[in-house]
């Protein structure tokens, strides 16, 4: 026997007995939740799957409500998505957890440090680059100017000293211009559009790079006979051998990059011809605030443009700016993460859709750890001090890999599958909306499976459940009452004791990283 009904203007039939959120998983309708086990029954506390029934006073759960015949479901409604967003902004606000590590969120670029480092401790040192290259296309030059801003986020500071990030993206940036064959990165298909970039600084040879990667042909002006921009003419030697930074632009030669050098917009070439050349501009013509023009806005040609920071274009339909040019700066890598931003915007214009930008993280913050708080975190890594080079040409291998097993790994272990996050960023979340005094930060890695964050749990009761369906003798309950619920093995024991058989289960269905898989740094 079926039943018939509405969703959103959608009909579906489902057999009898379905629940209104199975219901809407037929029919493609993505309802949000977190505390729901597909095929269990609902034991609804996450309260994401709000939904108005018949046009009723009150909104319900649809995963512990049933279909029924005739019934006219309303799940997008702008009350509905308040309802929700208010849900998971109340959940965020006793979330401790950091979803990307400290030294990831204050670096410009948003380097996956951790995983660059994960990496060479693993002497993995061509996927480290991989990683590097996936948001900081010249390494080995930053890797010896770079002003070390990621290490000022690095908790191990208040312990024994940063680890050497910096030095070890030097590292397997070096390793990897030595080798026979330096690293290029797949692109794809040539797009058939043309893009000029104005300036070869780091915020235009970073450009040049992402379009490149993304299909597109580059070439990129400058006013200078050789690219490298302030790289090359105001950084002495002894800090950046010009074979480095020519070996590193010679790579984005080589995957296509087009240079014409003496060539300065506004008297060999203006941006009009460009734009009738072109089929995109980036400007990365470096600091003009020297024209007295607001930061947003930038004087080329004679003429003002207003520039969107958040998308990098100007008014000039078709024209894009990047770094200084737009926000003055003396660090290199924040140029470089502008010409990512940039090429990405200009990507979304050529394929047609709105260039703002949508590849915006989401993140929550525990922020400073007591030394007390801090163990459970130095309980993973090597206990050695931080160390320099023994010798003017960095690290050596066994350095590296001494340097970056210090990590402490700080990152959240399930940031790219956690379904709490996802939602947060789909709903566009505050976590600081309802946030007050932060609870005391723990870890129990006692379990040789999994890891258990409790400041991460969200009290979905998803572990209880399976616990108890796999018969462990102690398993997973909630204790307290109200907002103050926490989850945790019964009678103060530890989830190595709790969870005897289930825990590669638990840490699965997981929604959060409060149960993660347990990967060794």
């Amino acid at each position: 026997m079926s039943v018939s009904l509405t969703i959103d203007d959608v009909r579906v039939d489902v057999a009898d007995g379905s629940s209104v959120l199975d219901a809407a998983r037929i029919a493609g309708i993505d309802i949000p939740t977190l505390c729901t086990l597909q095929g269990k029954a609902p034991h609804p506390s996450c309260f994401l799957c709000m939904v108005r029934i018949n046009g009723g006073p009150r909104l319900v759960p649809a995963c512990g409500t049933m279909a029924q015949n005739g019934m006219c479901v309303e799940s997008e409604t702008e009350d509905v998505i308040s309802v929700r967003k208010t849900a998971i902004e109340l959940l965020l606000s006793d979330h401790l957890g950091d979803c990307i590590g400290p030294c990831q969120e204050v670096c410009p670029a948003h380097l996956d440090t951790p995983k660059m480092l994960r990496q060479i401790a693993a002497r993995q040192y061509r996927d480290a680059l991989m990683t590097v290259k996936e948001t900081i296309p010249l390494p080995a030059v930053l890797g010896r100017i770079c002003p070390e801003l990621c290490e000022k986020g690095c908790r191990r500071s208040a312990d024994d000293g940063p680890v050497a990030i910096c030095k070890l993206k030097r590292f397997v940036a070096d390793e990897d211009l030595n080798s026979q064959a330096p690293y290029i990165p797949a692109m794809a298909a040539e797009s058939g559009k043309r893009v000029a970039v104005v300036g070869a600084g780091p915020a235009g040879l970073s450009a040049a790079y992402y379009l490149l990667v993304q299909g597109h042909h580059c070439t990129v002006f400058d006013d200078h006979e050789e690219p490298g921009g302030m790289m090359r003419v105001a950084i002495p030697e002894s800090q950046l051998p010009r074979d480095v930074l020519d070996a590193e632009i010679d790579l984005i030669r080589r995957m296509g990059m087009e240079f014409q050098g003496s060539r300065r917009v506004g008297d060999s070439v203006s941006i009009e011809q460009l734009r009738s050349d072109f089929d995109a501009v980036i400007l990365a013509i470096g600091d003009v605030s020297v024209c007295g023009l607001p930061s947003t806005e930038l004087a080329v040609s004679g003429k003002a443009l207003s520039v969107d920071k958040k998308s990098m274009q100007t008014n000039l339909p078709g024209v894009f700016a990047a770094g200084s040019a737009v926000a003055p700066s003396h660090f290199a890598v924040r140029a470089v993460a502008d010409g990512r931003q940039a090429a990405a915007s200009v990507n979304r214009y050529l394929s047609g859709v709105s260039p703002t930008r949508t590849d915006r993280e989401f993140s929550v913050h525990i922020g400073k750890l007591t030394q007390i708080e801090l163990q459970p975190f130095m309980s993973g890594a090597s206990l050695e001090l931080r160390a320099a080079p023994s010798s003017g040409d960095g690290f050596t291998e066994e350095e590296a890999v001494a340097e970056a097993s210090r990590c402490l790994h700080c990152e959240c272990g399930k940031a790219d599958t956690c379904a709490l996050r996802a939602v947060a960023l789909r709903l566009n979340a505050n976590p600081l909306q309802y946030r007050e005094d932060r609870r005391t930060f723990s870890a129990d890695r006692s379990n040789p499976y999994v890891w258990f964050e409790p400041g991460k749990c969200i009290a979905c009761g998803i572990c209880v459940r399976i616990a108890a369906e796999r018969n462990e003798s102690l398993g997973m309950s909630y204790q307290g009452r109200g907002y103050g619920v926490r989850m945790n093995v019964p009678f103060h024991q530890s989830v190595a004791e709790g969870l005897t058989i289930a825990a590669r289960e638990c840490a699965e269905a997981c929604p959060t990283g409060a149960l993660i898989l347990r990967t060794e740094p």
